[in-house]
């Protein structure tokens, strides 16, 4: 297919991260773009003020008539739309052209030297600093992120001068086996997604099938530990502190935050100063410089890179910091992450009382890592716990929150996103944290602004 031949471009889900970037190419190059979404939030809001039509309404009628010409009409759709949605079943009814969000990014970074970053978690912090280090550079480049670029505040990215494309490589649904990138970065392999992939093996083999669609002669660069086959291909490792090809030395903190030496396999770049907050994002920004200087990025443009880096949406973001109170939002919503978040905010605040509220995401998810939820959340000094956001999911019977709850070590409450502006009232906290990928980011708001009413007293 050419997608130069579609006019118009209807997408279902369109307030999803990686759909709206993708919504906002086709708008800033001239097509009619028209979407569904189930409900507004600071996204869809931003995507309308940029002229991008919505509904939020699923029902048939609501699909406007210019976009129910088949001939001119190309429908996107995330996979995580359920299969009986009825636009999409409408669409397909009447014989559309339709693909999925990962096929439509194929499609558009087939020609380009395409940058993909893949891992169950990491990838969107570890795309956004590549995609800054490469728009500050003499390289310049397209990106299709997962997040958005505090810098640049949006996930799209474009550039008329580069032929670089830097795109998160998403493995649920195994969508990333819709690209072939010129160099591919992998951040990690930890079991998720279970739901789609039955065990930990079948989402490893997953990650090697990535692997296997790096076009020939290309660059695969891995966190040191997986195992991962890469005939014909160049590969190299990172590490925070093991060797690597990639690693950090001499990591110290400095005003709240790192400075380390680059060790790389032409030498060490001395004192890199990272203006991004959390030990594991030094992980992310060594993943970030590996890709950047294999492909080019002088040690000059990516030491200015490095310092001026403002971070992503609801990853490690500082809400309110000051002596009295920190409140940070974090988008971390799998086992792992929620230790290296805890673990990070821990050693950046040693003395102070952490309060963390968290609400799982799937219920499916909740299931399969009960147990390991609990042993993060147990590095937190109280835990408030959300109830389950289903997502796309339907409730799993005797799978709720309590299952986490019932090992908590720590003192703990489950409430309702109703209750939980009010049991805040009651409390004092030194460091809060607000963990999740479903909807507590609407909670965010109402947080800081209790907050700064508290401290004006």
């Amino acid at each position: 297919m050419r997608i130069e031949d579609y006019k118009n471009i209807y997408f279902i889900g369109i307030g999803g991260i990686g759909m709206s970037a993708i919504a906002r190419y086709f708008n800033s190059i001239g097509r009619n773009v028209f979407g569904y979404d189930r409900m507004t939030t600071q996204l869809t809001t931003e995507l309308t003020e940029e002229g991008i039509g919505m509904t939020f309404q699923e029902d048939v009628s609501q699909i406007p008539a210019m976009y129910q010409s088949k001939d001119d009409t190309l429908v996107v759709y995330t996979p995580a739309i359920p299969a009986n949605h009825p636009q999409l079943v409408y669409f397909k009814e009447q014989q559309f052209t339709i693909k999925k969000r990962a096929q439509v990014l194929g499609l558009l970074s087939d020609n380009l030297n395409g940058i993909g970053i893949a891992g169950t978690h990491g990838k969107t912090t570890v795309s956004t600093i590549t995609a800054h280090i490469f728009k500050t550079s003499a390289l310049g480049c397209n990106a299709f992120l997962g997040g958005i670029s505090r810098n640049y505040q949006s996930n799209l990215l474009l550039s008329k001068d580069s032929d670089w494309m830097i795109l998160e490589a998403d493995e649920f649904d195994r969508s990333f086996l819709q690209l072939h990138p010129q160099l591919a970065l992998i951040t990690s392999m930890d079991a998720d997604h279970l739901d789609i992939y039955g065990d930990e093996n079948e989402l490893e083999k997953s990650f090697q099938d990535f692997v296997y669609h790096i076009k020939k002669g290309g660059i695969l660069v891995h966190k040191k530990g997986l195992v991962l086959d890469h005939d014909q291909l160049t590969a190299y490792t990172y590490s925070l502190i093991e060797k690597a090809d990639f690693c950090a030395e001499n990591i110290k903190l400095v005003e709240g935050f790192y400075q380390f030496d680059l060790v790389h396999p032409e030498g060490v770049i001395r004192e890199l100063m990272f203006s991004y907050p959390g030990k594991i994002n030094v992980e992310n920004a060594i993943a970030a410089s590996a890709v950047a200087i294999l492909c080019g990025v002088e040690e000059e443009e990516l030491r200015k890179a490095l310092s001026t880096f403002k971070g992503v949406r609801r990853r490690f973001d500082y809400q309110i910091r000051n002596e009295k109170t920190v409140f940070i939002d974090d988008y971390a919503h799998h086992p792992k992450e929620l230790w290296e978040s805890i673990s990070s905010v821990r050693e950046l605040y040693p003395q102070k009382k952490i309060t963390g509220i968290f609400q799982p995401h799937l219920y499916s998810r909740t299931r399969d890592f009960a147990d390991d939820f609990a042993t993060s959340l147990n590095l937190l000094d109280e835990v408030i716990l959300l109830e389950i956001y289903p997502a796309r999911e339907l409730p799993i019977e005797g799978v709720t929150s309590k299952i986490i709850l019932k090992n908590l070590r720590v003192p703990s409450k489950l409430c309702s996103k109703d209750e939980l502006i009010e049991l805040l009232r009651e409390k004092d906290f030194e460091v809060l944290l607000t963990l999740g990928a479903g909807d507590i980011d609407k909670l965010v708001e109402p947080i800081r602004n209790l907050i700064s009413e508290r401290l004006k007293c």
